[in-house]
């Protein structure tokens, strides 16, 4: 069942651009990060908790590294955790599939020339390891900001950075409140929120609902989205 926040209580607002995060929405990988920042933090003896994956969620990789090291207490330092991170990531990341509903949404944006765009916490290196088996659905982006090794963003989410350059890179150069945004985490959503976009959340199992409410929207899978209540093309 969708859920409208406090947000959206004069209603949505009309759009027309598209702008989607990837991990955990496109792609199904934060099964596969849980497993990892799972695992260094079980060799060291200590438990990865739901509260502190809601932190992690839409981080870039290094502030992740940093954070989980401090939460947990870690022995090592962030260079250290991020190294492990990385190499077991390039061992488990190559396979990711679509999550429910991606494909569907994106294909329909693209053929009625909605202009859609990639903004992601990671890194170029980790974009396309995780997108080499989905190269013809990601080229249907006009673009991508890989937040994680871009110049131009110069914090990552929460902070809003990374969508106000990922709009300013559409040709046309959208205001932000022409922009919709469609997130994850909390994270992301604080950081879409943050940057005057309204925002569609399709949460994790595991993300509790007061870190949901920030949200425009709220949904369990994109397959419930309702592109016309944006203002956009109806999916037939």
């Amino acid at each position: 069942m969708s859920r409208v926040t406090n947000n959206a209580k004069a209603g949505f607002k009309k759009v027309s651009h598209v702008i989607f995060d990837m991990d955990g929405l496109l792609l199904d990988t934060e099964g596969v990060y849980k497993k990892i920042i799972g695992g260094i933090a079980a060799s060291f003896g200590k438990k990865y908790s739901p509260e502190l994956r809601s932190k992690l969620l839409g981080r870039q990789e290094i502030d992740t590294s940093k954070l989980a090291v401090k939460e947990l207490a870690l022995p090592i330092n962030w260079e250290q955790f991020f190294e492990m991170f990385r190499t077991e990531s390039n061992k488990l990341l190559t396979n990711c599939p679509l999550l429910p509903g991606a494909e569907q949404l994106v294909k329909h944006l693209h053929k009625n020339n909605i202009p859609i765009a990639v903004a992601t916490s990671s890194c170029k290196e980790s974009f396309d390891l995780k997108t080499q088996n989905h190269k013809h659905f990601f080229n249907l982006f006009h673009h991508t900001v890989t937040g994680g090794s871009d110049p131009e963003v110069g914090s990552g989410k929460p902070s809003p950075d990374i969508f106000l350059v990922c709009a300013s890179r559409f040709p046309d150069k959208p205001k932000p409140y022409d922009c919709l945004v469609l997130e994850d985490a909390p994270n992301g959503v604080t950081a879409a929120v943050s940057a005057g976009m309204q925002c569609v959340m399709v949460p994790d199992k595991e993300t509790s609902p007061e870190k949901c409410q920030h949200a425009t929207l709220i949904l369990p899978s994109l397959t419930d989205l309702k592109p016309e209540l944006f203002g956009l093309p109806a999916i037939k």
